[in-house]
């Protein structure tokens, strides 16, 4: 007589693997997260305005103006390089057509020439874009 033994039904499934490929993950993108946050290094004016409030996942648009007078804008697609006045107007415009509810800001250098962010700020305006706010820091109390 032969025995049997008695084998586990296919039906059950190793869980460990999975969640070994799972914790992984987690892992890779917690690592991985704060270096995709895309921007320019600059140097806010402090002021005592009030702070805005920006829409739960509404990434906005933000115009950097570096001390130099190069131009910036946050979005993967431009990375880190400094780009034109024209060529940032008419990106911006083009996802403002797209989602017109999208909030854009420009972050001028305190060391930067006025000169500057108002001719960001005329550039966008001229693009369509009429709504843009401007960055500062808040100053510390002392």
């Amino acid at each position: 007589m032969r025995s049997r033994a008695r084998r586990k039904p296919m039906s059950e499934i190793n869980m460990v693997p999975f969640i070994d490929i799972m914790m992984v993950m987690l892992v890779a993108f917690m690592v991985a997260a704060p270096m995709m946050s895309q921007g320019i290094k600059v140097q806010l004016p402090k002021t005592d305005s009030a702070p805005m409030e920006v829409p739960k996942g509404k990434e906005p648009l933000i115009v950097s103006v570096k001390a130099d007078g190069s131009y910036y804008l946050n979005l993967e697609s431009t990375g880190k390089k400094a780009l034109s006045l024209q060529v940032i107007s008419e990106r911006v415009a083009k996802i403002k057509r797209a989602r017109p509810d999208t909030l854009v800001l420009i972050e001028g250098d305190e060391r930067v020439s006025y000169g500057k962010v108002v001719a960001a700020m005329a550039s966008l305006q001229d693009a369509g874009v009429s709504d843009v706010g401007l960055m500062t820091d808040p100053r510390e109390l002392n």
